[in-house]
């Protein structure tokens, strides 16, 4: 007699929200769910909902702030998997325009100040000429 085969094959198939938070799209499974429901992820060019299933192959759009990331399904996991093996479960196909709108964003951010703060001091833009050399 055969003893049973303590490891199973990868699934073919995942819910969505699963897929993105195991290729570290997202931090949590529930902030994945809450952008798929609000509409912000698309497979294959159609709003998806969290449990939909997604296969090796398919096309997924995930809209991110500004940007809006292209990737593909390479394979599902069957657990969260760590950074270094993110590739082997999707690829990137997000053009570099839309990564370099994130970047305008986040220096954007540092940039911004308060309404009615008046000029920056002396202080303030030598610390913004260390930034930026």
């Amino acid at each position: 007699m055969n003893p049973p085969s303590t490891a199973s094959p990868a699934p073919s198939a995942g819910r969505l929200d699963k897929w993105l938070w195991a290729v570290r799209i997202f931090r949590a499974r529930s902030l994945a769910s809450e952008a798929c429901r609000a509409g912000g992820v698309t497979v294959n060019e159609l709003t998806a909902k969290p449990a939909r299933d997604v296969r090796p192959g398919e096309i997924v759009k995930v809209r991110q702030g500004l940007v809006v990331r292209t990737l593909r399904v390479v394979d599902v996991p069957r657990s969260r998997v760590g950074a270094k093996l993110v590739a082997g479960y999707c690829a990137d196909l997000t053009p570099p325009e839309e990564l370099a709108k994130g970047r305008e964003q986040r220096v954007q951010q540092v940039l911004a100040r308060e309404q009615g703060s008046g000029r920056p001091t002396k202080r303030d833009r030598r610390r913004l000429d260390r930034l930026f050399e």
